[in-house]
C-alpha cells in the first residue's frame, strides 16, 4: 500500500495520533530525504501541548541587562512571570555569562538568547517548563551586538546588527545559525520584532547616524530578503516588540534626544504603517517585551533605569497598566515567551 505524506493514523500501542512524514514526491517506493531530520516514510507523533500544560500559563522570561550608573554591573539574571497574572518576577536561573543587549526568540518549549555587548556569536537556550541555567545551543554565522529576534513554532530568526545578515535556527535541535537572507538596511541596531505563525516583522533601528522608521517583513518558513512592510509613526529605536497571531505591538523607544512612551500597532497579515495604540506608564528605552495570545508585557529600561513591568491587552487599544517589578532594575535586557503570536 502506498502511503502519502500527510496521512494520519492512530497508534494503538502508544495511544497517540501520528502523521506520515516524507518529501513532497515520496511514493512509498524509494528512499528519499525526509522533512527536517526525519527519514522518508517515517511516522511522527503529533505533539499536543500548550503553555497551560507546560507551565500553568504563558511564561514570560527576562534575560540579562545592564545596571547604570555602575557601568561594570552587567547581569546574568534570568527571571520570569506568568503573563496571565500580575505580580513581581521570580528567579529562573542564569545565563552562561553576564550579558547586555543581544536579543531573544522562542518556541513553545525553549527560549533563546543570542549576541550581546561586547559583540559575540553565541546562542544559548533555556527550557520554559523548568527553571535553571541556560545551556549552549550553537553559534550565529557572524557576531551580533544588538540584533533583533522573532520566531514561529519551528524557526528562530535572528537579525544581526553586523551588516544586513539574517540567520535562522531550527529550535527543536541544537546547532549553528544558517543564512536566511538580508535586511533592507545594514548595521541596524536596537530594533523591535514580532511575528505571526507565517510572517515576521522587524524595524525601528538605529543606523548611524540616523534612526529609521522602516519596517521589514519576511515569510518565516521560506528563505529570502526582508521586504518593505510600512513605517512606524516615529523614527525610534531601543523599544520592544511583541504580538499575538494577528497584531504586532511596538512599545517605547528613543527619539533623540528623549525617550518616548508611545505604543503603536500593525496588523501582521497586511502591509501598511503603524497605528496609535496608547501610552506606556513611563517614557523609556532599552526595554524588553514578550507576549501571550492576549497580553504584551514590557519590562525594564534606562530612562531612568527601572524594574517596572507594564502590560497591555493586545486585541484592544489603550494605555499600559502596571504589572509588577523585575528582580533587579536594568536596561538592555531581553525577553521571550512560550505563548507568543508566532506559535
Amino acid at each position: 500500500m502506498t502511503i502519502k505524506p500527510g496521512a494520519f493514523r492512530f497508534n494503538t500501542d502508544s495511544m497517540k495520533l501520528e502523521i506520515f512524514r516524507g518529501s513532497a514526491n515520496y511514493e512509498g517506493t524509494a528512499s528519499m530525504a525526509g522533512i527536517g531530520t526525519l527519514a522518508a516514510g517515517q511516522w511522527e507523533e503529533i505533539q499536543a501541548t500548550s503553555p497551560e500544560i507546560q507551565t500553568g500559563g504563558t511564561r514570560g522570561v527576562f534575560m540579562g541587562g545592564h545596571n547604570e550608573p555602575d557601568p561594570s554591573q552587567v547581569w546574568d539574571i534570568i527571571d520570569y512571570v506568568n503573563i496571565a497574572s500580575t505580580g513581581n518576577a521570580i528567579d529562573f536561573g542564569n545565563l552562561l555569562a553576564a550579558e547586555q543587549e543581544g536579543n531573544a526568540f522562542s518556541s513553545s518549549t525553549r527560549g533563546f538568547h543570542f549576541g550581546g555587548d561586547p559583540a559575540d556569536n553565541e546562542i544559548e537556550t533555556i527550557v520554559f517548563a523548568s527553571t535553571g541555567n541556560a545551556t549552549d545551543f550553537g553559534d550565529l554565522t557572524a557576531t551580533s551586538k544588538t540584533g533583533t529576534g522573532l520566531a514561529n513554532a519551528t524557526r528562530g530568526i535572528a537579525y544581526l546588527s553586523n551588516g544586513d545578515v539574517i540567520n535562522y535556527v531550527t529550535m527543536a535541535t541544537t546547532g549553528s545559525g544558517i543564512d536566511f537572507g538580508n535586511a533592507s538596511f545594514s548595521d541596524g541596531s536596537q530594533g523591535m520584532g514580532c511575528a505571526s505563525p507565517t510572517r515576521g516583522v522587524f524595524g525601528g533601528v538605529f543606523v548611524s547616524p540616523a534612526t529609521l522608521n522602516t519596517l521589514d517583513f519576511i515569510t518565516i518558513s521560506t528563505l529570502g530578503n526582508g521586504a518593505d512592510f510600512g513605517d512606524l509613526s516615529t523614527s525610534k529605536f531601543g523599544g520592544s516588540g511583541a504580538s499575538n497571531a494577528t497584531r504586532g505591538i511596538f512599545m517605547n523607544g528613543y527619539v533623540a534626544p528623549v525617550n518616548v512612551n508611545n505604543i503603536e500597532y500593525i496588523t501582521i497579515s497586511t502591509l501598511g504603517n503603524s497605528v496609535e495604540f496608547g501610552d506606556s506608564t513611563q517614557a523609556n528605552s532599552y526595554t524588553a517585551g514578550s507576549s501571550s495570545a492576549t497580553r504584551m508585557i514590557n519590562g525594564g529600561g534606562g530612562g531612568p533605569i527601572t524594574n517596572i513591568i507594564d502590560y497591555v491587552q493586545i486585541p484592544t487599544t489603550g494605555n499600559a497598566v502596571d504589572f509588577g517589578d523585575l528582580t533587579q532594575k536594568r536596561r538592555h535586557l531581553e525577553a521571550c515567551s512560550n505563548g507568543h503570536g508566532g506559535l
